[in-house]
C-alpha cells in the first residue's frame, strides 16, 4: 500500500471517528471540544504507554505496551476525563460546553509545550510500530481503524434509533419540554460527554500510531474547523452526514494545486459558513435519510416480487 493512500484512509476515518465524537453531546445542543483536547491527551498517555521518544532522551519511561492494552487505556482514561467533567456540565448550556472545552484544549498545549517529558514543542515521536513490517503495518492498522469505524457507525445507528436518541433530540429541541416529558437532562449529558470523551481519546490514539508522533501542535483551530465543518456540513442530525463528508472534504483540498493549498483553511470556512446560512442542518438530514430507507426497502421488495 502506497504512501499517500494509506495516510489518506487512515486519516479519513480517524478524522471520522473525532467529528462523531462531536456529534455525540451535539446532539442534546452541546458544542463539546473536550473531545479535541482527549484526542491529544490520549495520544500522550499512550505514546508513554508504548515508550515514544522524546528529545534528548532514548524513550520515555521505559514502557513498552502492547497496541491493544494501549488503546483500552487511552480510551478508558479519555471517558474518565470526560465523565469527571460532565459531573460540573452534563446540563450546561452550549456556550459554557464550548468554553470549558477551548479550556482543556489550550490548557494542556500549554503544559505539554511546556514539559519536558512530553517533549515540549516537539512533542513524542518513533511510536513502534504495531508490527515492524511496515507494509504489513499499514495493511493492520487500516483493517483496525476501519473495524472501529464499521462497529461504531453500527453503535450510533443504535443509539439513533433508541431512548437515549430521541431523548436527546427532545433536550436539543426544548429543555423544558424534555423535563415534563420525564426526561433526566443531566444523566443524560454525562453519558453522551462519556462517550464523546472515549470515541475522541480512541481517534487520538489510532492517529498516534498513523504517524507515529503526536506534538502539541496538533491543538489548532484548522484541525477544530475540520471536525466541525464535517459534521455541520455533513448534517449533525444523523451520523451518516459525517460518514458522507469526511473523505469528501478531507479528499478535496489534497488535490488542490501546490499554490491553493495554502488556502484550504478558507476553504472549509467558506463551506461552513454557507451550509449554515443556506442549509443548516446540512446536506444529510433524518429526512433524507429515512426517503432514501424507504425507496431502498420498495426496491428490495420489487426486485423479490419479480424473481417470484
Amino acid at each position: 500500500m502506497s504512501g499517500p493512500l494509506f495516510y489518506y484512509l487512515c486519516f479519513t476515518a480517524i478524522f471520522l471517528l473525532a467529528s462523531w465524537a462531536l456529534y455525540l453531546p451535539y446532539r442534546m445542543g452541546q458544542l463539546h471540544f473536550l473531545a479535541v483536547a482527549n484526542m491529544v491527551i490520549a495520544a500522550y498517555f499512550a505514546a508513554i504507554l508504548s515508550g515514544a521518544a522524546v528529545s534528548g532522551a532514548s524513550a520515555a519511561f521505559g514502557l513498552h505496551w502492547p497496541f491493544a492494552a494501549v488503546l483500552l487505556a487511552a480510551t478508558l482514561l479519555s471517558a474518565l476525563i470526560g465523565f469527571l467533567v460532565s459531573l460540573a456540565i452534563g446540563d450546561a448550556p452550549c456556550f459554557a460546553v464550548v468554553i470549558v472545552g477551548f479550556t482543556f484544549m489550550y490548557l494542556f498545549k500549554t503544559v505539554a509545550e511546556n514539559t519536558g517529558a512530553l517533549g515540549r514543542t516537539m512533542g513524542m515521536f518513533n511510536v513502534p510500530r504495531v508490527i515492524n513490517s511496515t507494509p504489513g503495518n499499514r495493511i493492520l492498522l487500516v483493517i483496525i481503524i476501519y473495524a472501529i469505524v464499521i462497529l461504531t457507525g453500527f453503535l450510533l445507528r443504535r443509539f439513533d434509533k433508541s431512548s437515549l436518541g430521541r431523548a436527546a433530540s427532545v433536550i436539543f429541541l426544548d429543555r423544558d419540554l424534555a423535563r415534563s416529558l420525564g426526561i433526566d437532562v443531566k444523566k443524560t449529558g454525562i453519558l453522551l460527554q462519556t462517550l464523546s470523551g472515549a470515541l475522541g481519546g480512541l481517534a487520538g490514539v489510532l492517529y498516534l500510531y498513523v504517524t507515529r508522533s503526536i506534538s502539541p501542535g496538533f491543538i489548532t483551530f484548522r484541525n477544530l474547523g475540520l471536525f466541525m465543518t464535517i459534521l455541520f456540513v455533513g448534517g449533525y442530525t444523523t451520523h451518516w452526514g459525517a460518514l458522507l463528508a469526511a473523505p469528501v472534504l478531507w479528499g478535496l483540498p489534497l488535490i488542490l494545486p501546490e499554490s491553493l493549498q495554502p488556502w484550504k483553511n478558507v476553504f472549509y470556512a467558506c463551506m461552513l459558513i454557507g451550509i449554515i446560512l443556506v442549509k443548516p442542518e446540512g446536506i444529510v438530514t433524518r429526512q433524507l435519510v429515512r426517503r432514501i430507507s424507504r425507496r431502498v426497502k420498495n426496491l428490495c421488495r420489487k426486485t423479490a416480487w419479480s424473481k417470484e
